[in-house]
């Protein structure tokens, strides 16, 4: 297939986000798509189930305003993302037509603002990739078809498998190149101290004994834990370090990030 023909010649490992944007958008467009959408986020949802805004939202040949939109709220309202944390094989979407059977699933009324903005766009079918990694970040690389000639939604889907191992080879290339800080979530923000006195309560210690570990008062590795939990909305400890986990800030604490 042509799609695959170039594909490790014009990914190859090292390659930038933006250099690989064009060389995906000049692969899809072979087979028939128009744009591309490439996003990343390490920690997909909110501990309340919210869709957090990804690091990373770039796309080739789209609206000009689409990218500002969706970092303001269309995003939280997607039903392709929904579907992408429901999936983990690619699948394919449209913004009028007969849809596949995840996003079935997925599509509600709050999605309307996103579909109606889809359909004023054109954007005729996709496919979307997710990408799902074993610690729970999540990237969807995506191929979409603005004004489809009739009978391109099949074609699509023939080509879904195809547009998998693009999308996977891909983020593989980027991936490699993010900094650490991209591969943190942006949504929680506890300040050094904060993170490492909760890793130390996720280990089981006592106020006292994180106060002895780090040569603090009792009074002051307190006022830590509770400005943390203030921070995660937490009621007690217990929930503070649940939901600093989920947000996987305790792992700054392995990673040395501690002041």
């Amino acid at each position: 297939m042509t799609l695959l023909t170039d594909l490790t010649q014009r990914l190859r490992p090292g390659t930038a986000l933006d250099p690989a944007l064009d060389a995906a958008l000049a692969l899809v467009q072979r087979v028939g798509f128009t744009s591309v959408i490439y996003d990343y986020t390490p920690v997909p949802r909110t501990h309340e189930g919210v869709l957090i805004t990804p690091n990373i939202l770039e796309g080739r040949e789209v609206p000009e305003d689409m990218m500002r939109l969706w970092r303001s709220g269309f995003y939280q309202l997607d039903p392709v993302q929904d579907a992408a944390l429901a999936s983990a094989a690619p699948f394919v979407w449209s913004a009028c037509g007969r849809q596949s059977r995840v996003m079935e699933t997925v599509l509600c009324q709050r999605h309307d603002p996103v579909l109606d903005y889809m359909r004023d766009m054109h954007f005729s079918c996709g496919v979307t990739v997710p990408i799902h990694h074993p610690g729970g970040d999540l990237a969807t690389f995506t191929a979409i078809c603005v004004d489809a000639k009739e009978g391109f939604g099949a074609q699509a889907a023939e080509l879904a498998p195809a547009i998998g191992i693009l999308g996977q080879t891909f983020h593989d290339v980027v991936q490699a190149g993010f900094a650490p800080e991209t591969r943190r979530s942006r949504h929680m923000r506890l300040s050094p101290r904060e993170v490492q006195c909760l890793s130390l309560c996720a280990e089981g210690l006592t106020a006292k004994e994180i106060a002895r570990r780090l040569d603090r008062s009792v009074p002051t590795v307190t006022l830590h834990l509770n400005s943390a939990g203030r921070k995660l909305g937490a009621r007690n400890r217990f929930q503070a370090v649940a939901r600093a986990a989920h947000y996987r800030l305790l792992d700054l604490e392995s990673e040395g990030q501690a002041a």
